[in-house]
């Protein structure tokens, strides 16, 4: 399989394109010729600015759908050689519009906090479900082997009353000579 890269063109109005190709120079030709994607067509001249090399274009390709789904800030990060920044520019937009990352509140996970909740109640829950089934298990079963003995052993010695009284009978002891 041919090796692939994955790149970012910027465009004559600012915006970003992310796409693949297995021959970045030629690739980039076409852009710039008009021939590539309807986005940059319309954008022209088009700029690289970032591109990452892969063994195989099908690598290159599952990476361009990810930087795509990036916001602008976080894909400015890749570019600029910054990637301590995507872990924190990976916070979603809708947490930071609820008063997160940009507030310096937990990152903008703080309304995820009933989630940790949720998860800690079901699996206390299920722990207890578990443990109740096994204590009534061996309960269960100790019970019964309990019973079993106790019901055991008073037939044993039932059994070895009569068989004592059997032996200790002699009727010809018990006769008197006249």
């Amino acid at each position: 399989m041919k090796k692939g890269y994955m790149y970012i063109l910027e465009c004559s109005d600012g915006s970003y394109y992310t796409g693949s190709t297995t021959n970045l120079e030629l690739r980039l030709q076409q852009h710039q010729n008009g021939e590539g994607a309807n986005h940059t067509k319309k954008r022209l001249p088009v700029t690289l600015v970032y591109y990452e090399e892969y063994a195989r274009i099908d690598e290159a390709f599952y990476r361009e759908k990810q930087v795509q789904g990036w916001s602008r800030k976080k894909k400015e990060a890749l570019i600029n050689g910054n990637p301590e920044l995507l872990p924190q520019l990976a916070v979603a937009y809708r947490d930071l519009k609820n008063g997160g990352f940009e507030n310096g509140v937990n990152g903008g996970f703080e309304n995820l906090n009933h989630h940790e909740a949720k998860v800690s109640e079901v699996l206390d829950n299920k722990v207890s479900e578990v443990l109740d089934s096994t204590v009534s298990e061996v309960l269960d079963s100790t019970v019964s082997e309990v019973l079993e003995d106790t019901v055991n052993e008073a037939l044993e010695d039932t059994v070895n009353e009569a068989l004592e009284d059997t032996v200790s009978f002699n009727p010809l002891k018990n006769q008197t000579n006249e």
